[in-house]
């Protein structure tokens, strides 16, 4: 019988600090001249970092395996993906303040452009040009003065979210049994197609699709006049489940600095603190990391715009934002981070305009490392280095080792 190994009773205190700092779909394919944007990239300071690091790669989930955020997120905390399954909805209502129930099934939305075909409606842009989140706030608005507070006695609670992405809670009256979640997207995910309905898997799945269809309609007959937004395509129809919190795992006292609801949501379901920024820039987030240093002993640092241009296929905007990353680098540096580890959720390559199964570049600075085998940061480089290809379900495994809080296992 295999038994896991009993992490928490390792687990000593003390007062080293470790950041993660994550920058999303960081790996990548090449794009120009057979080098992918980190080898095209200038990011000295990651580069001469890498050489003073542990670097090597790792699986989001498994091999050949695509992760969403939510799983690849969910692995670099430590908790196995697999295993504990988190929808994409219960994130972005968490992350946009939305305090979930047991009687709550959680969406998350895209407003997206359709044209209506003989009554039906085909996906033009499935973001609705990304349009702007004051533009977002807007359409909320309009929805909640026109949409009921009830369909057929279910509260329906919706949030604006950033760009084109809003959160959609939808509330019973009683408890919710396992499984009332299995409904597919509406988005198929591709434009030229007509947007799905939702059907459930079960019984008590299909009464909350019947919610949801009707939810779909009333809303787009509120947004047929709209140019953009004139639809609303639903993702990761999901239930709020139970993990261990990640103090109690790792002892650690942990705050999220993210701009995006669904990190922070992420970060929330895990027990972490969420950060309250000023500004909505990278030197916002730094500024904040530096004001909580002294307050916690973990950091969970997300940058979102290497994603987004990598979903794109724009590599030159993931070449620029790897670039401001690595000029506001050495601001990060001075805090002297007793464990420093960077590393993507997923890699996003542009030629494919989307996650992919590719394996993610990692490096961790401690003074317990090797160091000197590698040159740059880079996909090639990292596949060179000590660390070998790993499951990112084990990264936390090696911060903690790296942080010496750790004590020897057996006699």
């Amino acid at each position: 019988m295999n038994k896991k190994l009993p992490l928490s009773s390792l687990i000593t205190k003390n007062n080293k600090k470790i950041l993660l700092i994550v920058l999303d779909g960081l790996g990548d394919l090449p794009v120009q001249g057979g080098k992918t944007p980190l080898e095209i990239a200038n990011i000295p300071h990651l580069d001469k970092l890498a050489k003073e690091s542990a670097v090597g790669l790792h699986i989001p989930v498994d091999y050949g395996i695509t992760p969403g955020s939510g799983p690849g997120h969910l692995a670099l905390f430590g908790y196995d993906p697999i295993e504990h399954q988190i929808g994409r909805g219960v994130l972005e209502a968490l992350g946009l303040g939305i305090e979930l129930k047991n009687t709550d099934v959680a969406i998350r939305g895209n407003f997206a452009t359709v044209q209506y075909k003989n009554n039906q409606p085909i996906i033009i842009d499935r973001r609705a040009g990304r349009i702007s989140t004051e533009e977002n706030k807007r359409i909320v608005e309009k929805i909640k003065k026109n949409l009921p507070e009830e369909l057929e006695g279910v509260k329906v609670i919706i949030k604006s979210g950033k760009e084109h992405r809003v959160a959609i809670v939808l509330r019973f009256k009683e408890p919710l049994p396992p499984n009332s979640d299995l409904i597919n997207d509406t988005d198929p995910q591709k434009e030229g197609m007509a947007p799905l309905k939702a059907q459930g898997k079960n019984e008590q799945s299909e009464k909350v699709a019947k919610i949801i269809n009707l939810l779909i309609d009333k809303i787009s007959e509120i947004l047929k006049d709209e140019p953009k937004a004139n639809y609303l395509l639903l993702r990761g129809i999901s239930q709020k489940p139970q993990l261990t919190p990640f103090k109690e795992k790792y002892g650690l006292k942990a705050v999220a600095i993210a701009v995006y609801p669904m990190y922070k949501g992420l970060a929330k379901l895990v027990g972490m603190d969420i950060a309250s920024l000023e500004g909505e820039t990278l030197e916002d987030q730094i500024k904040t990391l530096k004001k909580l240093w002294k307050e916690y002993d973990f950091f969970f640092f997300h940058v979102k715009k290497t994603d987004s241009y990598g979903e794109d296929g724009n590599s030159q905007g993931k070449i620029k934002i790897l670039e401001e990353f690595d000029k506001k680098l050495p601001q990060i540096l001075e805090l002297k981070p007793d464990v420093l580890a960077i590393t993507g959720d997923h890699s996003t390559p542009c030629i494919i305009k989307g996650h992919s199964w590719h394996p993610v570049p990692l490096l961790i600075n401690s003074p317990y490392v090797l160091g000197n085998m590698v040159q740059k940061f880079t996909e090639r480089e990292c596949f060179k280095g000590e660390l070998g290809i790993i499951p990112a379900k084990k990264i936390m495994n090696l911060l903690l080792a790296h942080s010496l809080r750790l004590k020897k296992y057996g006699a």
